[in-house]
């Protein structure tokens, strides 16, 4: 019964929403691949809920996967001009580019502007990788379930500070899946006792001021 079906990666080729979804069966619905960094995944579960929420779908399926490889992340295409160019750009205008993975530097250097401008302390945002780790305990699905200290966080190897290991994602394999569904068909299933609203959702992207202001938050 699922009328539609979003599927988010970022390392694959074109279609490979299509290979996933024919694996749960070739009903003919539509199926959308969706590219977006980090933001894949909420990007796909976004679509789905528009889908539902302007009255064109019932029931949505909303699929991400990912297959990466080991190390940092890198560019795959070196033939065209990176679509991260003006925020590296901005950075290296800002901040001395230094050997570190590119996306730790990005978010650690708005996270030094962030000390700077508001006195925040390491330990702020340690509490924010304490918190995501004892999470992960609770979770048999999370690919680490190991608890951390926040002295172990602060104390673990710096990737750029403030950043440490502890506090960055490793590269990994895995997969989700959501089905977004109208309330209706909520009822019609007899799903009320297992069913999550969705309360509210927001997508934005950069605007010019991004690339116009001296900041990298």
């Amino acid at each position: 019964e699922v009328d539609q079906v979003v599927c988010s990666y970022c390392y694959g080729d074109s279609t490979c929403g299509q290979r996933a979804a024919y694996q749960l069966g070739m009903t003919g619905v539509p199926v959308y691949n969706v590219n977006n960094n980090c933001a894949s995944g909420a990007s796909g579960l976004f679509m789905a809920r528009q889908f539902v929420a302007g009255g064109l779908s019932e029931c949505v399926m909303a699929l991400g996967f990912e297959k990466m490889e080991p190390g940092s992340l890198g560019s795959k295409f070196q033939d065209r001009t990176n679509p991260m160019d003006k925020h590296m750009m901005k950075m290296m205008e800002l901040h001395e580019f230094v050997p570190a993975p590119p996306a730790a530097q990005m978010f650690g250097n708005a996270g030094r502007e962030h000390q700077k401008r508001y006195g925040t302390k390491p330990e702020t945002f340690a509490k924010i990788a304490y918190k995501n780790h004892k999470n992960s305990v609770l979770n048999p699905y999370s690919q680490f379930r190991d608890e951390y200290s926040l002295d172990q966080i602060l104390n673990a190897p710096t990737v750029h500070a403030p950043l440490t290991k502890l506090q960055c994602c490793p590269t990994s394999d895995g997969a989700a899946c959501v089905i977004v569904a109208s309330e209706d068909f909520v009822k019609k299933h007899g799903l009320e006792g297992q069913a999550i609203e969705i309360v509210g959702m927001a997508m934005k992207t950069d605007t010019p001021d991004v690339f116009e202001e001296g900041s990298m938050m």
